[in-house]
């Protein structure tokens, strides 16, 4: 289910070439803080799914809410 998770909300990213240096930026609408900025789209996509895991990782460690993605909905559930 992460993986899937993880799929869905790359698809949705957005890049554009910067044009004062020409590299690509990325980001993904709905996860506040998750962007990537580098010299060529596959390294910032690359960046940008790396950057995504730990801004889940981070938010389920801290047991704070993550964005519904594609009728994907991850949440923590205790286990008695």
């Amino acid at each position: 289910m992460l993986t899937k998770y993880i799929q869905a909300a790359m698809h949705q990213a957005k890049y554009k070439i910067l044009s004062d240096d020409d590299s690509f930026y990325g980001e993904i609408a709905g996860f506040q803080g998750v962007w990537a900025n580098r010299d060529t789209l596959e390294t910032c996509r690359e960046e940008l799914a790396e950057v995504l895991e730990e801004w889940i990782l981070l938010r389920v460690s801290r047991n704070l809410p993550l964005p519904i993605v594609d009728g994907i909905e991850l949440s923590i559930k205790e286990v008695a």
